[in-house]
């Protein structure tokens, strides 16, 4: 099958397209060929030789896909072939063919095309876990967003709008993304670059700060996150594009009774993550389906386009999803 190889780690130069072996499903899993898959930041992590796979996982990158299931697992109920899906996968995305876990799949609803459906599960099960699940948010509270027009970051202000409505959503952007943000739903996007954005959201909030901030920087924002947080709140940590170390006052949290959480999806057991994508599609696929909530695409790259994607990313210069084009 035709996929995406990588010729060692380092810059976008590595990745080249050439032949693979078609995966094998387990039992449990399902054979799909792959119609569109997204590019997500651990991608270019994995491809820089800094997120290797999980034990028994594709080397491949990609991880989530959209498409049909070509055969089943012998021990696969409730699906057939021919049945247009979405899904999760441990690597493998960027390629003709991928398997997944049965309990990973969602259906793709009629009116949503598959470029659509290949943006759905990294990024939004993603922020619904972190901000719903973990995070607890709920209507008439702040959240904080770290990420300006990232797929998370987008993905975040969708659902909270939808899910949340009453809730005041607070955004760090670039200057150039700041009125697109505001344009998706949130109330106030912060220049990162000439704002410190732990005063002003303590400014909006009377002094307050946000119950819940959701972050992919880690260590330089850790202090600036900790004076922006509410008595009470919590800081969910996605992501360390800004480091892995940095100083906290253990004093004021434990004052405060702040929470840090740091959260992966992509280590989750299987059974962890089978349980997340159940209560996600259970709560989020009926606002796809009604197209409430419109997966955000800035554009879509031929797989044979992949380095320019991985680009994009790299300078973000996107606001939304990358997606690459696997087949018609």
């Amino acid at each position: 099958m035709k996929a995406v190889l990588l010729d060692g780690t380092g810059g976008a130069d590595v990745l080249r397209i050439g032949e693979a072996e078609r995966p094998v499903a387990d039992p449990d899993q399902v054979f799909i060929k792959v119609a569109a898959t997204s590019v997500n930041r651990a991608d270019i992590n994995q491809r820089q030789g800094n997120y290797p796979p999980p034990p028994g996982e594709s080397e491949i990158l990609g991880l989530e896909v959209a498409g049909t299931i070509e055969a089943l697992g012998a021990e696969v109920e409730g699906w057939n072939v021919g049945d247009r899906v979405m899904s999760l996968v441990g690597g493998g995305g960027y390629a003709e063919y991928a398997v997944a876990h049965a309990g990973h799949l969602i259906p793709v609803p009629e009116n949503m095309n598959f470029e659509e459906a290949g943006c759905v599960c990294e990024t939004y099960i993603t922020a619904f876990l972190n901000i719903i699940t973990i995070g607890g948010f709920e209507d008439g509270r702040t959240v904080l967003l770290h990420g300006g027009g990232g797929g998370v970051n987008t993905a975040a202000i969708q659902l909270c709008r939808a899910l949340t409505p009453t809730a005041k959503i607070l955004v760090t952007a670039s200057p150039g993304k700041r009125a697109r943000v505001e344009e998706l739903g949130a109330d106030l996007a912060i220049d990162y670059t000439k704002e410190d954005f732990a005063e002003v959201v303590r400014g909006f909030t009377d002094k307050k700060g946000a119950d819940l901030i959701l972050d992919h920087i880690g260590g330089d924002y850790l202090a600036s996150n900790m004076k922006s947080l509410a008595v009470g709140g919590s800081l969910v940590i996605i992501g360390l594009m800004g480091g892995t170390k940095a100083e906290l006052n253990l004093a004021v949290m434990m004052v405060k009774r702040q929470r840090i959480i740091g959260s992966v999806l992509r280590a989750r057991p299987v059974e962890e993550k089978t349980r997340i994508t159940g209560e996600f599609a259970s709560t989020v696929l009926p606002l796809l389906a009604d197209r409430t909530i419109v997966p955000l695409i800035h554009e879509v790259f031929p797989l044979d386009r992949v380095r320019e994607a991985h680009q994009t990313m790299e300078r973000s210069a996107h606001f939304g999803k990358i997606v690459l084009a696997i087949a018609p």
